[in-house]
């Protein structure tokens, strides 16, 4: 098996331009990441374009079988894979962050080859006979983020090659090594132009987005970039899959166990400190509970080590970068500034290395201060009182998007009741987060549209084509 530092000798660069990346956490460097450029784009979409038909021709068993050699490899360099990890995004190696992201993208490999996708027979009345075929698209741009980049890499290249398609995956530029290396893991099965990456900046990303030979984006990143992609898109009427912003809200009704659920309810909002599109971002908590909801999750938050990732003990680490930060620290001071109540956290010690910010909980907030209304991406987390259950579901539905949603009850008929109100591509019951490769997820309003996961997953990847006759 090789080693961590086998992993970074083997991505390095050998020539070209390139950059230093940074370890969040201490600022230490951890290595060197290739700047490419536009024409270097080109040379993988050409290669690509070149692989994809005998990949295509292999058909589903075979393709499959190669997704599972693949993810033993992935299982092979696991713990090297999950130490980059760890120095590159941030993330602690224990808890559910990089060793955790590590098996996660072997399962969704597992999953994506395993999943049964056959003709569907429409219509077969004795006179019609109608089926629908999902043939391979071509060529797939993947455009991932910084905060879990190797298994939201994963979850777009996985399916994209299950049904035929070449894949090149265009990396953020704060987290390129991690994707690098995972490539460079996956492409020991894979044949050669099939699977590439590109590490470039907004130009590279733009022409992707309008490359005529680029059938497919998948996107997970910002709403805003989401718009971009949508109109540099448009020109080639690529089909899109776009994950986008969320800031999801939890409801807790009056008859849930406050210490029951607190467990949950933390790493719901805090897995990955914080930095997850579908985190719980909002915590809507019902008067007759409300305190005791706030003691209990103070408790066990207040429990959760934070710090360098390759501690083995800390299961929450920095925020990935500057700017977001920046973003946190502003969100909370506005809720200071507001007369909100800090039950934990809200003091950043500014001569520590690295970007953490303490885990916090805000409660006695406004539904219209800025830590509720906008996305803080971190380890901070409002918790607002609401006396009905339509006042919850109003506020809860406010903004303009919708990607995740949970709903927490001893009673799951209500509860399911509840989430049925709420506009979300998805509603967790007494869980927030949950995401499973077996199980279609994608968002509403404008965090994005286009399903994952699953058969539907597998469809979204595949050109559906009517055989009539």
């Amino acid at each position: 098996m090789e080693t961590y530092a086998d992993l970074l000798t083997a991505i390095a660069p050998v020539s070209g331009k390139m950059r230093t990346i940074l370890d969040p956490a201490t600022g230490d460097a951890v290595g060197e990441a290739p700047v490419h450029d536009v024409a270097d784009l080109e040379r993988a979409v050409a290669a690509a374009t070149a692989a994809q038909p005998a990949w295509a021709a292999l058909g589903h068993e075979a393709r499959s079988a190669t997704l599972l050699r693949a993810a033993d490899a992935v299982e092979r360099s696991a713990e090297s894979l999950a130490h980059l990890l760890s120095r590159e995004q941030g993330k602690p190696l224990n808890g559910p962050n990089a060793r955790f992201e590590v098996g996660a993208c072997a399962a969704w490999l597992r999953t994506a080859a395993a999943t049964e996708l056959t003709a569907e027979t429409v219509v077969d009345d004795g006179q019609t006979h109608a089926e629908i075929h999902y043939r391979p698209i071509g060529v797939v741009g993947a455009i991932g983020p910084w905060n879990w980049p190797m298994m939201i890499t994963v979850w777009q290249v996985a399916p994209a090659l299950r049904m035929g398609n070449a894949v090149v995956v265009k990396p953020s530029e704060y987290t390129p090594l991690s994707v690098l290396a995972l490539i460079q893991v996956l492409n020991t099965e894979l044949p050669e132009g099939l699977l590439s990456v590109v590490c470039g900046g907004r130009d590279v990303g733009a022409r992707l987005a309008e490359h005529p030979a680029i059938g497919k984006i998948m996107f997970t990143g910002s709403t805003a970039t989401g718009k971009a992609i949508i109109r540099s898109s448009a020109d080639t009427v690529k089909r899109l899959t776009l994950e986008l912003g969320g800031n999801d809200a939890g409801i807790v009704l009056p008859d849930a166990d406050p210490k029951a659920i607190a467990e949950d309810l933390f790493w719901g909002a805090f897995i990955n400190t914080g930095q997850t599109c579908a985190a719980l971002k909002r915590l809507y908590v019902h008067d007759d509970i409300y305190d005791d909801v706030c003691a209990a999750l103070t408790s066990v938050a207040a429990a959760m080590p934070m710090g360098v990732g390759l501690d083995e003990i800390n299961v929450l680490g920095p925020l990935q970068n500057q700017q977001q930060y920046n973003i946190v620290a502003r969100l909370v001071e506005a809720a200071k500034d507001s007369g909100a109540r800090v039950l934990l956290g809200g003091n950043p010690t500014p001569e520590q290395p690295g970007y953490f910010y303490p885990t916090t909980l805000i409660a006695d907030i406004e539904n219209n201060n800025p830590l509720v209304t906008e996305e803080q991406f971190g380890p901070a987390l409002p918790i607002i009182r609401y006396s009905t259950v339509d006042e919850a579901v109003a506020m809860a539905n406010a903004l303009d998007v919708g990607l995740g949603a949970s709903v927490w009850s001893a009673d799951l008929d209500a509860a399911r009741s509840v989430a049925a109100r709420l506009q979300a591509g998805t509603v967790w019951i007494n869980k927030h987060g949950a995401v499973d490769p077996r199980i279609p997820f994608g968002g509403a309003k404008q965090s994005g549209y286009g399903l994952e996961f699953g058969v539907e997953g597998l469809k979204a990847l595949g050109v559906p084509q009517v055989i009539n006759g």
